[in-house]
């Protein structure tokens, strides 16, 4: 068999064997993002709990980013702002005061765009939802009439002059139905998946970097050793 062909074939089974390690890398990676999201679907459906369990008065937040919780105040009419988002959904977001003095943005719904939102409902409340954190800033551009692309706090925290709570709720569709706006769709934050898989699918692509890398390597040494071989075959033997 030629030499150029069996280097080929060396080659080519590096290649092969590289890409079935470089899959099994991949699948334990969807593992490591499965499990996450498994997660954070778990954290989503635990039984509600006091929101002011777990948010101190300085600020402090225990585990309840992205459980059910429930907290009781009335809203201000006043503070009600429209966000609309890159993907073009209007979400209604309200000032919940709490007893205390804080306020905590509540959205309680969407709107069509370029729709107004219908009003707040009056008098003291038990409102129910997820718990979130501060949304990452916006950089889309926004049209006259909206100042927010997040449900960004800090942002937040310029158009409403209350200390606000370090987080969000967003209502759940019975919720929204009731006060005359469809859901909003919650982004849970990310879970977090067995570690131990993320390193697996890191070293299944470090073996396919040096499957690939020693195949390249053996069927250079096999044209060396020809090469050698030649050599010595042809050279004259001394008078």
């Amino acid at each position: 068999m030629p030499l150029r062909v069996k280097q080929a074939l060396v080659i080519l089974a590096g290649v092969l064997a590289a890409a079935v390690m470089t899959g099994l890398g991949l699948w334990q990676l969807q593992v490591f993002t499965d499990q996450g999201n498994a997660s954070a679907q778990a954290r989503a459906q635990q039984p509600v709990a006091p929101l002011l369990d777990f948010v101190a008065a300085d600020g402090t937040v225990g585990d309840i980013y992205g459980k059910p919780v429930s907290v009781s105040g009335h809203y201000r009419p006043d503070q009600q702002e429209r966000v609309l988002g890159e993907d073009g959904v209007v979400r209604v977001l309200s000032a919940f005061e709490l007893a205390d003095g804080r306020v905590l943005p509540v959205v309680r719904g969407t709107i069509p765009s370029g729709a107004e939102a219908p009003p707040v409902p009056s008098g003291e409340l038990d409102q129910t939802g997820i718990f979130l954190p501060s949304e990452a800033g916006a950089d889309h551009t926004l049209p006259a009439g909206y100042q927010l692309g997040s449900v960004r706090l800090p942002q937040l925290a310029q158009l409403w002059p209350q200390p606000l709570m370090p987080g969000f709720i967003t209502l759940d569709a019975a919720a929204s139905g009731r006060q005359g706006l469809a859901p909003a769709t919650v982004k849970l934050p990310e879970g977090e998946g067995s570690w131990r898989n993320s390193g697996y699918a890191l070293q299944w692509w470090v073996f396919a970097l040096f499957g690939l890398g020693a195949s390249i390597k053996i069927a250079q040494s096999m044209g060396k050793r020809r090469t050698g071989v030649s050599g010595m075959g042809s050279a004259s033997p001394e008078s």
